[in-house]
């Protein structure tokens, strides 16, 4: 009996060493996964997150670094804490969505669109499904059988260059570099870079040039020669929405030396189905109509593009458009009359599924 007692005081004696390690080790998880989070964190916030004292925070901090992790102190009435870069990859906490949206990222990487990343992309994968909980790697799975590359993707985009212009904008440091306009004259940017936006398969930088006093939209691939970053600068308000408003109505209809108003006779919210963003700009004018603002190299190519809709519509500006759409509907009557002659009926019918 008395050994027996003996035991269980030796198991009550390791339980209360055990308690306070294991509290430990629970809060150094969860504080990493909130430095991981966010950039900064001011170290009072941190303690009242974590209900311990601003000396405790300090003494996990400890804990960290000693494990690897490269955290940042700065002291005073505003300062923190932060994750800085270090000689290594420190492991990551990362849920179950955030896994996920890695895993789709990589996937997609491995495609297309940006090169220099396709064999590490497939090596990142391995590693990070083989460490995947049972659920989340049939989730996975099941999302890389349904992706197939259709083939049409934009102009490939250098990863380090991506990666570098990504870090500029991060660190607000100014970029300068050559750029190829689209009429391929070059010329020589310095700017202050805000934000990338990706979208119909094609990278582009938002930035402020002083050269011009303006905000400019660059194609990342037209981006030449090699990149010199320089003083850091105070970020400015991107207007109209922010970064990808913005460059959705850059390379939208005002990039196009042909500008359109149009009249659609449907509500918007079933033309927004049908038109893009980067297509051009829709405005309700009532439960029933709204108005189409965009562009295009030519009258004729709109003409072609509006009446796709299968909707009635009417043209607002500019006239050249008017007449190109009689010029296309000719066509099209012309088009008409000599499928039905030369046709018989059914002919074809079996290629349509």
């Amino acid at each position: 009996m008395q050994a027996s007692g003996h035991c269980g005081q030796d198991r009550s004696a390791i339980v209360r060493r055990l308690v306070p390690v294991l509290d430990t080790s629970a809060r150094l998880l969860r504080l990493l996964s909130l430095l991981q989070a966010r950039r900064f964190w001011p170290g009072a916030e941190l303690a009242a997150r974590l209900e311990v004292t601003p000396r405790t925070v300090r003494r996990d901090m400890d804990r960290l670094r000693s494990l690897g992790y490269p955290v940042r102190a700065s002291a005073g009435p505003a300062g923190g804490y932060e994750l800085a870069a270090g000689a290594a990859l420190p492991p990551l906490l990362l849920d179950d969505d955030e896994a996920l949206a890695v895993a789709l990222g990589l996937r997609l990487a491995t495609m297309e669109a940006v090169t220099g990343l396709e064999d590490a992309g497939l090596r990142a994968l391995g590693k990070l499904e083989q460490v995947l909980p049972t659920r989340l790697r049939r989730r996975m799975r099941g999302l890389h059988a349904a992706m197939v590359p259709l083939g049409i993707g934009g102009p490939p985009v250098d990863a380090e260059r991506l990666s570098a212009l990504a870090g500029a904008c991060r660190d607000h440091v100014r970029v300068a570099f050559d750029y190829q306009g689209h009429d391929g004259r070059r010329s020589a940017r310095d700017v202050e870079p805000h934000a990338l936006v990706c979208s119909a398969a094609r990278w582009y930088l938002l930035a402020w040039d002083g050269g011009r006093g303006d905000w400019r939209t660059f194609r990342v691939d037209r981006i030449g020669g090699r990149m010199r970053t320089g003083p850091r600068f105070l970020p400015r308000q991107v207007p109209d929405g922010g970064p990808a408003a913005y460059v959705s109505r850059a390379v939208g209809s005002d990039a196009y030396a042909v500008r359109a108003r149009v009249v659609l006779h449907a509500p918007l919210a079933r033309m927004a189905e049908r038109i893009p963003p980067l297509a051009g700009r829709l405005t309700a004018l009532d439960d029933a109509r709204c108005l189409l603002e965009t562009g295009a190299h030519a009258p004729e190519m709109l003409a072609v593009w509006i009446a796709a809709f299968g909707v009635e519509f009417e043209v607002l500006a500019p006239m050249a458009l008017a007449a190109s759409l009689e010029g296309v509907a000719g066509r099209l009557r012309r088009a008409a009359v000599r499928s039905a002659i030369s046709s018989p009926p059914g002919a074809g019918d079996d290629l349509i599924g």
